[in-house]
């Protein structure tokens, strides 16, 4: 085969490539949850989502506000807190199966004027199963009457763009995360979830405007940073695609899809050498005897390594 056909053979490959769904490992992640005061908060839902295996599960705060994920594999995780009272609150983490992962300390505002009952929560979690279950009409109806009744409540809005989003409406999607930016502008999830709407509309150019509204600088989610590369890199704009992956990975250097990405990146743009260096420091950290991407990126290595001898050959 000869080396373009083989390069052109092995990023589709990577594109092709399917994990396990199982969230189990050896990784472990510490947390506590306070109120604004500092005060431990007992009896907080942690809700624990991978989103390499699309699957997870919840634990719950003790009385010192601790609480602990046990058994779970490396990667992205989302993590969401949620309790009566309280503003949920989301964030993003990557998990080291062999490394000790850093504790979490997460403070949540109470919902001023807002009584958080049995049936609102009970409706809360009845859309979140609507949305996980794909029934995603159903789940705009729940979430739309939990507004109807708690309009402060407008993170609500984010969870009905999803919807929207998932089934392909969207301009219905943008108008509702327009409704959490007029109260939090400068949401960078968000803003990143515009963008993926004028994504997923082909208008490519309105899609690196919103992406490039969010400030690079104050950038510090790993997660984040690799979403919005991941975004300019399928938009062919693999230099700016660059820039954020190699932020990402200089947070988290093992940060296994942001060095994956970043490697694939300077191999798109025939960057052998600095893909070469890339895909090397990947396999340091991935240590998963049962990795198909180590296996993968192993193939990428050989290629690399023969187009940079027979370069220097010639």
């Amino acid at each position: 085969m000869k080396k373009t056909g083989l390069l052109l053979f092995l990023i589709f490959l990577a594109s092709i490539l399917v994990f396990s769904q199982d969230y189990k490992g050896k990784g472990r992640v510490v947390g506590h949850v306070f109120d604004e005061e500092g005060n431990p908060l007992e009896g907080v839902t942690v809700k624990l989502f991978s989103m390499r295996a699309q699957s997870g599960f919840e634990v719950m705060s003790d009385a010192s506000g601790k609480w602990i994920a046990s058994w779970i594999r490396g990667g992205a995780w989302n993590i969401d807190f949620e309790k009566a009272g309280y503003m949920p609150r989301k964030i993003s983490i990557q998990v080291s199966e062999y490394a000790q992962n850093p504790a979490i300390e997460m403070k949540l505002e109470k919902a001023e004027g807002l009584v958080v009952s049995e049936e609102l929560k009970a409706a809360l979690n009845e859309g979140n199963r609507l949305f996980q279950e794909e029934k995603y009409e159903e789940a705009i109806e729940a979430f739309g009457k939990i507004l109807e009744g708690h309009p402060e409540v407008y993170l609500i809005n984010k969870n009905i763009g999803n919807s929207y989003f998932q089934m392909e409406r969207y301009e219905e999607a943008e108008e509702h995360y327009r409704k959490v930016l007029e109260k939090v502008p400068d949401n960078s999830d968000v803003m990143l979830l515009v963008g993926n709407c004028y994504a997923n509309r082909n208008e490519n150019e309105k899609a690196l405007e919103w992406y490039k509204k969010i400030n690079f600088d104050e950038i510090k989610d790993p997660i984040v940073l690799y979403n919005i590369g991941t975004n300019f890199y399928n938009l062919s704009s693999y230099e700016e695609a660059l820039r954020y992956y190699e932020r990402a990975v200089e947070i988290q250097e093992d940060f296994l899809d942001g060095l994956y990405q970043l490697g694939l990146a300077h191999l798109t743009l025939e960057h052998y050498e600095d893909s070469l260096r890339v895909f090397e420091k990947y396999l340091k950290h991935d240590t998963d005897p049962d990795s198909g991407r180590a296996s993968q990126v192993k193939n990428f290595i050989e290629f690399l390594k023969k187009n940079i001898e027979d370069t220097k050959e010639s």
